[in-house]
């Protein structure tokens, strides 16, 4: 599991590639057959039949893949919200992007270095088919982050070459993640004596609770904003319950800078917010 950092790693010894917006998975293949494997450990083989069938056609006699389950919206770019409904709806929507290989016809591949491993990887998977090799981005690290936020990706994660692979969370794999400014409902403002003030946010139109996100705003814009939750004081959401915060009716919209790739915000800011013109 990569560490998440605020900017990518530089120098030679490192390797870049994109980060997908999906669902982490494993793809074991042996005797028994193949099983797709989440990263809490259920077998998924029956969600993902399309991508079990794309296993089993590999020549190979048993390995353990590691990967991304996506699917792909116009632009090319993976769309975890299409995921969701691709697993139930539209299973040859679906691919699997292999970026790792523990294991392979009885060897055991984690103690080899990561280029070692992909190099091996790389030649195991067919091109044009369901399930795709994650390619290396090539150049500096700062200009790819910056290809790679311009381009509305989630982000990048960036892999030490010699690494060994290991369970559980890791320095040798670290992501960088890009940011995005949406707007959402405002909750109501918690503020407390001596501590920083957050804005709790729902989803527009669902008025799902997403989080809570950091006041940046200048003192004036501070001042105007508590203005506004005044007016616009109301009761709590349903079974919401938050100590020293001032609820609001509907009708205060914030704009809030989070980190991409996330079913809630995190990392989150108000940089802004309006009242709903309807």
């Amino acid at each position: 599991m990569p560490t998440l950092v605020d900017k990518p790693p530089e120098g030679d010894g490192w390797l870049h590639e994109v980060k997908f917006d999906g669902y982490r998975s494993q793809i074991v293949r042996d005797a028994g057959g193949v099983r797709i494997f989440t990263r809490r450990g259920l077998d998924w083989r029956s969600k993902y039949r399309d991508l079990a069938k794309a296993a089993g056609e590999l020549e190979v006699e048993s390995a353990i893949i590691d990967g991304e389950i996506i699917v792909t919206n116009e632009a090319g770019i993976s769309d975890f919200a299409a995921l969701r409904k691709a697993i139930t709806r539209r299973q040859h929507d679906l691919y699997f992007v292999a970026f790792d290989l523990l294991h392979l016809n009885g060897h055991d591949l984690r103690d080899m270095p990561l280029e070692d491993r992909r190099e091996i990887l790389a030649e195991t998977i067919p091109e044009g088919e369901r399930i795709q090799f994650s390619q290396a981005l090539s150049g500096d690290a700062k200009a790819i982050f910056h290809l790679v936020e311009q381009a509305g990706l989630e982000g990048m994660v960036s892999k030490r070459k010699d690494s060994k692979y290991r369970s559980g969370q890791s320095t040798n794999w670290l992501k960088t993640k890009c940011y995005s400014i949406d707007e959402y409902e405002l909750l109501g403002v918690e503020r407390e004596a001596g501590k920083p003030a957050f804005a709790l946010m729902a989803e527009r139109g669902t008025g799902r609770y997403v989080g809570s996100a950091f006041i940046t705003l200048n003192r004036e814009m501070r001042e105007r904003l508590w203005k506004r939750v005044q007016e616009h004081a109301g009761p709590p959401p349903k079974g919401m319950r938050r100590p020293a915060t001032q609820w609001v009716r509907p009708g205060l919209i914030g704009r809030v800078k989070h980190l991409r790739g996330e079913e809630d915000l995190r990392h989150t800011s108000l940089q802004d917010f309006r009242e709903d013109a309807g």
